[in-house]
């Protein structure tokens, strides 16, 4: 028996699988490196080897992504802010050792910080304009509302509170912003997961403990993450022999694929699977 969709299910659909391949893209680019290359100190330290163009290029298409899924629901507002951040994880990479970091054990070396302003402002360039672009259609098509006005000045703040952290202080941005980008954007994707687990309206009760499950590890991942930070500042190597942060980023990473994977087979079938309002 044929089954005809819209169009507007399947981009949805694509959309999401999008989503996904980014993922794996992403970690197989990581894993050949580890294989290939020997163990990483973290996930994002990915950037600073032959996989930085997938781990740069997969976290961008995750973030244009976000964008695409549409709606003027809580969750959707959630993810828009996500994909602001995911653009300053890949463009605003962590700090690594490096004889280059002077007196400090880690840093930004200085030869990469070209390319940190550089993308830094063509993607805060991109999301301004986005903004204002987004705001302009929703007025054309009489489609402006309370939540479309609030996520256009989050993500107005939220970006331009980046760059003036940047311009003002580079010293503290540095080091400090990929860390700060990547807590919000997993506690944003840990927040759309509580919502769908406990919202009686949103997801069917099937899913609702996968969805809970989500959030409870993404929570117990940054926690953990949280908890290397601060033995990392009282001096301890939170890289070796065991890597801490890595096993935690990953941790993170393969929860965000479970989460997109359930969104995905929950909203396959819907006529107009948007994130629901």
């Amino acid at each position: 028996m044929l089954i005809r969709t819209t169009s507007t299910q399947r981009t949805y659909r694509y959309v999401r699988l999008t989503i996904l391949a980014a993922t794996l893209l992403l970690a197989v680019a990581v894993a050949v490196e580890e294989i290939t290359g020997g163990p990483l100190p973290s996930l994002s330290a990915a950037y600073y080897t032959p996989a930085g163009p997938m781990f740069v290029a997969g976290l961008c298409v995750v973030a244009a992504a976000f964008v695409a899924l549409s709606g003027r629901s809580v969750e959707q507002g959630l993810l828009d802010v996500a994909a602001v951040l995911a653009l300053v994880i890949a463009v605003v990479p962590t700090t690594v050792e490096s004889p280059a970091c002077g007196q400090s054990v880690r840093c930004v070396p200085p030869a990469v910080v070209p390319a940190v302003v550089n993308n830094g402002v063509a993607v805060a360039s991109v999301v301004f304009v986005g903004v204002v672009a987004g705001l302009a259609l929703s007025i054309v098509q009489r489609t402006i509302s309370r939540g479309v006005v609030l996520t256009a000045s989050a993500i107005t703040l939220l970006a331009g509170g980046f760059v003036v952290w940047g311009s003002v202080s580079p010293t503290t941005f540095l080091p400090l912003a990929h860390n700060a980008a990547a807590v919000g954007f997993f506690l944003l994707i840990g927040a759309v997961a509580v919502i769908a687990a406990w919202r009686p309206q949103r997801a069917p009760r099937r899913f609702r403990p996968a969805y809970a499950a989500v959030a409870v590890g993404i929570l117990i991942a940054l926690a953990g993450l949280g908890a290397t930070l601060v033995a990392a500042i009282a001096g301890v190597d939170v890289t070796r022999p065991v890597p801490w942060v890595f096993l935690g980023e990953s941790l993170a990473l393969v929860l965000f694929a479970v989460f997109w994977f359930l969104q995905t087979v929950e909203l396959w079938n819907e006529p107009d699977p948007r994130l629901r309002t």
